[in-house]
């Protein structure tokens, strides 16, 4: 008999976090008997809607990102009958919210393994000073029943140990996987993409993917691009993803005087033939666990300007792979793309180093040593 795994995430949708999840669940359905379970969703993501059937999914609506009592009492209920009905082997978390109750039912429910992957951290960005407290508090004491936490840089990990959370001993490094083989070659004709876009063919283009929220901030990257158009009269923005802001990111470009020079894309399937058209590929996190599509520009042979927060300096190698900037800064971002557009040696030799340094994030490397960390923990 297979060993039986659970995971917990709060949502799914298209960001790191859930994508991690679900490729980790997709890649280990043959080696363990997997159980995905996760809050309330308007849509599933088309990775969710492809997983193998032999995998179980169970929505639990109590499961919510918010603090919210009254439903995480409910959803903490919900795991816990779910973990005992199911006779679970291995409990594994994702995330703040949905690793403090995953990892409580799981204690309760008397599950003999426990792992926690935080997905980066909500220890700044996210909330207030007495809310971020609370989260800190609630780890360190969720963090003394958890078998290991695995962290997606070294640095996340520091993170932790820093505010007195888990051990060293608990602690184990494995990077988010990225199926690296679309990126590899070019995916189509940059001159007809940026003719969809209604990009003008001599256009200088920086874009971003990612979620449109205000932790990812693409504010900066928008107020950069004001401070740049003086001096770069065809620069345009491109942003490949959706969220919160925007709407509020438009409006901004408008008030700007560049609405014409920023394009809101959406979400795209299309992510390798967007990376191939860009000039500057910019990543402005305030807090990055890792940064899927950092890899992914990196695979795709861009030059990066990134922000130096989070676990980004690790994934570029503290600046090997790109140019890294004080983050929130809008003038500092500026600075690094104006530094990219004017060099192309440097261009070439970071979008090098980037292709190199992007095989180290590969998917498989993540799904073997995941694999390798549970049948270690069940052994």
């Amino acid at each position: 008999m297979k060993p039986r795994v659970l995971h917990v995430i709060t949502r799914l949708d298209r960001g790191g976090s859930a994508t991690n999840t679900l490729l980790t669940v997709a890649g280990l359905a043959e080696a363990f008997d997997q159980t995905l379970t996760y809050g309330r969703n308007r849509e599933l993501p088309p990775l969710a809607t492809a997983l193998p059937e032999r995998v179980a999914m169970r929505e639990v609506p109590q499961l919510v990102r918010e603090l919210a009592p009254a439903q995480d009492a409910g959803a903490l209920l919900a795991l816990y009958q779910m973990m005992r009905r199911r006779r679970v082997d291995l409990v594994h978390t994702h995330t703040s919210k949905a690793g403090i109750l995953g990892r409580v039912a799981a204690r309760l429910a008397g599950v003999p393994r426990i792992v926690h992957t935080p997905h980066g951290h909500v220890f700044h960005g996210y909330a207030g000073a007495a809310k971020t407290r609370l989260f800190v508090l609630l780890e360190r004491w969720a963090a003394r029943f958890t078998d290991r936490i695995v962290a997606l840089t070294d640095q996340e990990a520091r993170d932790h140990l820093a505010r007195g959370i888990g051990r060293p001993d608990q602690f184990v490094t494995i990077p988010s996987g990225v199926d690296l083989e679309p990126f590899d070659k070019p995916a189509g004709d940059p001159i007809a993409l940026r003719a969809s876009l209604g990009l003008p063919p001599g256009a200088v283009i920086v874009g971003s993917v990612g979620r449109l929220e205000p932790i990812k901030g693409h504010r900066y990257l928008v107020e950069a691009v004001g401070l740049l158009t003086p001096r770069f009269p065809d620069l345009h923005l491109v942003l490949a993803g959706d969220g919160a802001l925007r709407a509020e990111l438009t409006a901004q470009a408008r008030a700007a005087g560049i609405g014409d020079r920023v394009r809101c894309l959406g979400w795209r399937d299309d992510t390798p033939a967007i990376l191939d058209a860009l000039d500057v590929f910019a990543f402005p996190s305030l807090n990055e666990g890792m940064g899927r599509a950092l890899v992914e520009a990196m695979a795709a042979g861009c030059p990066i300007v990134a922000s130096r927060a989070g676990g980004i300096p690790d994934v570029l190698g503290d600046g090997e792979a790109g140019v890294l900037v004080e983050p929130g800064s809008s003038p500092a971002l500026a600075a690094g793309i104006e530094r990219l557009l004017g060099d192309p040696g440097l261009c070439a030799r970071l979008a090098e180093t980037g292709r190199v340094r992007a095989q180290r994030y590969g998917l498989r490397t993540m799904l073997d040593r995941l694999e390798q960390l549970y049948r270690e923990l069940l052994a």
